[in-house]
């Protein structure tokens, strides 16, 4: 098997600021290749977040190693993260984050504005309507967020998450904010991606999103885990 996209032994981190310290992530193991896609279910609270974050490079560990392609990024700068971020990962929330006075292809092509340095206007344009064609929407390009349903915005932001396409895929709560048919395809978008070689971690509540998974992990009491019966 080729090396993995990212690795990470022994994560701690503990969230401070509160009443009483609080370890969300103790001793978390995860890797990820190239293709392949990881569900992680957990309760609210649970740290799911605070483990993608830090996959991200949102944040930074407490302890423990995160390994990107074999490369030592567990301390990186803020400067180098952004980078990272920018030419290494997709991002996709619960909340679509779409600017309104931007039609689809528009918010798409926010992402490669800001970060993919300057790219000649036709070959921006040919990128921008491959990646909303990958999500079954180019039809709707042309089209602001207010003329679109939940699923399609959803499915825009995607779009805008795959244009600079990135090596890991990473989603918090897709669906959250989507009723169950749309949310179903939502996910199938998702993991279509992995077929392209992007490595998906999909955080979430709903089994049966997570069971479309290659594989499902449990965080609970800051141990991720396999899911038991």
């Amino acid at each position: 098997m080729t090396e993995p996209l990212i690795r990470l032994s022994g994560v701690t981190k503990t969230l401070k600021g509160q009443e009483e310290p609080r370890t969300v992530l103790n001793g978390v193991d995860l890797t990820l290749h190239s293709g392949q896609s990881v569900a992680v279910l957990g309760r609210s609270g649970s740290g799911k977040s605070t483990l993608l974050s830090l996959i991200g490079l949102f944040d930074r560990p407490d302890n423990g190693q995160y390994l990107l392609r074999d490369n030592d990024i567990t301390r990186v700068s803020e400067r180098r993260a952004a980078s990272l971020r920018s030419s290494e990962f997709g991002f996709v929330f619960q909340r679509f984050f779409l600017l309104k006075h931007l039609t689809a292809a528009q918010n798409v092509t926010m992402a490669l504005v800001n970060g993919q340095g300057w790219l000649p206007r036709r070959k921006r344009r040919a990128k921008v309507m491959a990646a909303l064609e990958q999500v079954g929407i180019a039809h709707l390009a042309k089209h602001r967020p207010a003329r679109l349903s939940g699923g399609e915005q959803q499915r825009v932001a995607i779009a805008r998450a795959l244009v600079r396409d990135p090596k890991i895929l990473l989603a918090d709560e897709p669906t959250g904010a989507l009723d169950a048919e749309t949310g179903n395809l939502v996910v199938e978008v998702l993991r279509s991606a992995t077929d392209r070689g992007c490595g998906l971690i999909l955080v979430t509540h709903d089994r049966d999103h997570a069971a479309k998974m290659g594989s499902v992990l449990h965080l609970a009491d800051g141990v991720l885990g396999p899911v038991t019966a």
